[in-house]
């Protein structure tokens, strides 16, 4: 007995020995992989700080060279330019992407207000439909209730001969007219909770914009950033804002001081001379349909045309409506940041 005793015992410590084991393996597993992922976020943190700190170094060289460019009489004016250009160029590219976005939501809501409208119909459809067919079940049930009372009242005024030999025939005639009118109670109840359930039914959620809206939205777009172009263009204001907005300081010389003062107040005049969108609708619509029949695309899936189909910029006459095309392909270019802010 004391044999069995000391080996159940033993058993018992072996287990707990097993136990401990095991949870030192699993801490020990656990263990290395908060290491891994500590070694991982350590690596990460490294090269973010390379990475910040050879931003940090790109920034003191571009000061360093501003300063230089600065201190030399012969770049002064032209840095002066440049920021400028750059300012007009961040502002027109600031001007179309407020364009566009207003468009997409005036276009957005436009189709909601559809969709609701559609809904909304075909509810009071379903409605009136519903309503119609409750009307005729009320018609119906009152007409019954009336035979059942006019077959009772008829059987009740029988002497007691005629009343048994009319016994069955009136009990299947109340049978009918009970059976039909349960039924009718019955859909009617139905049709009802059908209505209740229509009521309920919440409206539908706005929905994107399908690929014509988008293709139509993208051509208005394009138009406004030609339209942008075309009052920028005199001295060539345009083509060198957008220049100096991808390239740096000290890339582009504009000449000496009295050539870079007529440029800064080409930029202040075009600058204050630039019409408010409200006044440009007509022109803007005339000119985003004659890019929509000119526009062709890559595939049925595709909102933004073909650069090839739309490299021509449509200046359109403000009394005449006489049309004039210029070569430039602002798309190509991407005058004023448009490939960031066309629908896709």
């Amino acid at each position: 007995m004391t044999s069995i005793t000391a080996i159940f015992g033993q058993s018992r410590e072996d287990a707990r020995d097993s136990e401990k084991l095991l949870e030192l393996y699993w801490n020990r597993a656990e263990l290395k992989k908060d290491f891994a992922d500590l070694r991982n976020e350590t690596f990460r943190l490294k090269d973010q700080i390379r990475d910040e700190k050879s931003k940090a170094a790109r920034a003191q060289q571009q000061l360093l060279q501003l300063e230089n460019l600065l201190l030399d009489p012969e770049w002064v004016h032209s840095v002066t330019v440049f920021y400028q250009l750059r300012a007009l160029n961040t502002h027109l590219s600031h001007k179309l992407a407020r364009f566009a976005e207003q468009l997409k939501q005036q276009r957005e809501q436009r189709r909601h207000r559809q969709l609701l409208s559609e809904w909304n119909a075909q509810q009071g459809t379903r409605i009136a439909e519903i309503d119609a067919e409750v009307d005729r079940i009320d018609a119906r049930i009152s007409a019954l209730e009336s035979d059942l009372r006019e077959v009772r009242e008829g059987y009740a005024a029988m002497n007691g001969f005629l009343r048994f030999l009319r016994k069955r025939s009136t009990k299947r005639t109340l049978d009918r007219i009970t059976g039909e009118h349960a039924e009718l109670r019955s859909r009617r109840d139905a049709l009802r909770q059908d209505r209740e359930a229509i009521e309920a039914d919440g409206a539908p959620d706005a929905q994107g914009l399908d690929m014509t809206s988008k293709r139509s939205i993208n051509c208005m777009i394009l138009s406004y950033a030609q339209e942008l172009f075309l009052h920028f263009r005199e001295d060539g204001v345009a083509s060198m804002a957008r220049e100096a907005g991808v390239k740096g300081a000290g890339a582009i010389r504009y000449g000496t001081r009295q050539e870079c003062g007529v440029v800064l107040n080409r930029i202040s005049k075009l600058r204050q001379s630039m019409p408010k969108t409200g006044e440009l609708a007509d022109r803007l619509q005339e000119r985003a349909r004659i890019l929509a029949e000119r526009a062709r695309f890559r595939a049925d899936d595709h909102a933004v045309p073909d650069v090839a189909s739309v490299a021509t910029v449509i200046d359109i006459h403000e009394e005449s409506g006489a049309i004039r095309e210029i070569d430039a392909s602002l798309l190509a270019d991407n005058y004023w940041g448009i490939s960031q802010v066309v629908s896709r």
